[in-house]
């Protein structure tokens, strides 16, 4: 039995394994140029951020209906529970998808159908965080809150994601101004390709209450003091790291250090289908490279409970945390 733990930085349209890819695109009529799942599988191989960007950008035109959304959500649901996800706050991008022709109805309707089911299928309780991407305009990501409205009973947060070099924070100031009056949860990706200011930035002009990768706040001693001070979880991601080149090779990741600094780290999947492991996956891969001792897992675990948004159901977060610390190890 794995150990019971929340995946906090994971995106659904990164969940899509090649199997499903071909499905789907079976079902719309949409022609892949990959004869296979196998040749499709060794494309999964990336220089850089934006490398793996455009393969995730391509193989998003299988995503066209509610179903498709539905089966996508659900397939990756099955799999966390699996791994020990308890609970699970889900990231998508709908940028990606209107700029296609699919509605934000589409896309909210369609993976709200596996949602909403999800503690009654698979055990695993969802929130649901919406994101901007960075490489497009200020406009674009204030039209697409608008476009939310209507279904901001189903939507907990937004989140900043995409290529982050060169695509500051301080740029969405104003939709996350917005996104604040409205009540919503506000995270960011910043620090993993990004420079450490862009963290400080994400914290002091977006408010964000959680920071997404933000591994590089490790070359910025007061900012890590800081992060300590006010508890900001980190939601790391080691394989997604290793893959997008962020750090060599597994052993040389700074994840020790920075829980030795008192950080409140998290460890997620990020993009699983495309980087080679699910949540346990990068739990079992951190324990093999960095010698990880078992209470240092329970402690990520834990952490992942307490950087969650369940502030609305104290009482549930309460039981997942026992679960952790009751649970045993084999």
């Amino acid at each position: 039995m794995p150990l019971p733990k929340a995946e906090l930085h994971l995106h659904i349209e990164g969940t899509l394994e090649p199997e499903l890819a071909f499905e789907l695109a079976a079902r719309n009529g949409v022609e892949l140029p990959y004869a296979d799942t196998d040749e499709l599988r060794k494309a999964y191989q990336f220089e850089d951020l934006q490398s793996f960007l455009n393969l995730y950008y391509e193989l998003m035109a299988v995503l066209r209906t509610e179903q498709d959304f539905a089966d996508l959500a659900d397939a990756y649901l099955a799999r966390a529970a699996a791994q020990g996800v308890r609970h699970a706050e889900i990231f998508f991008d709908p940028q990606a998808h209107i700029a296609r022709g699919v509605a934000m109805g589409t896309v909210v309707g369609g993976l709200w159908r596996a949602l909403g089911r999800s503690e009654e299928n698979h055990g695993v309780s969802t929130k649901l965080i919406m994101c901007f991407l960075r490489d497009e305009s200020a406009d674009s990501a204030l039209e697409t809150l608008e476009a939310a409205r209507p279904y901001l009973d189903r939507i907990t947060g937004v989140g900043l994601d995409s290529a982050e070099v060169g695509h500051p924070p301080v740029k969405f100031r104003e939709v996350y101004e917005a996104a604040a009056a409205l009540g919503l949860r506000r995270v960011a990706h910043a620090g993993e390709e990004g420079p450490p200011a862009y963290i400080t930035e994400a914290l002091d002009v977006l408010g964000v209450e959680r920071i997404d990768h933000g591994l590089r706040c490790m070359e910025d001693p007061e900012l890590v003091e800081r992060l300590v001070r006010e508890r900001i979880p980190l939601t790391l991601c080691p394989l997604s790291n290793v893959r997008l080149r962020a750090v060599d090779v597994l052993a040389d990741h700074p994840l020790p250090a920075m829980l030795d600094a008192g950080l409140l780290c998290t460890v997620n999947s990020d993009d699983p289908a495309y980087f080679g492991g699910y949540v346990a996956d990068n739990y079992h891969a951190v324990h093999d490279a960095l010698g990880l001792p078992r209470e240092q897992m329970r402690e990520l675990a834990r952490n992942s409970f307490l950087a969650s948004f369940l502030e609305d159901d104290e009482e549930r977060r309460a039981r997942y945390i026992a679960e952790v610390e009751a649970y045993e190890f084999g």
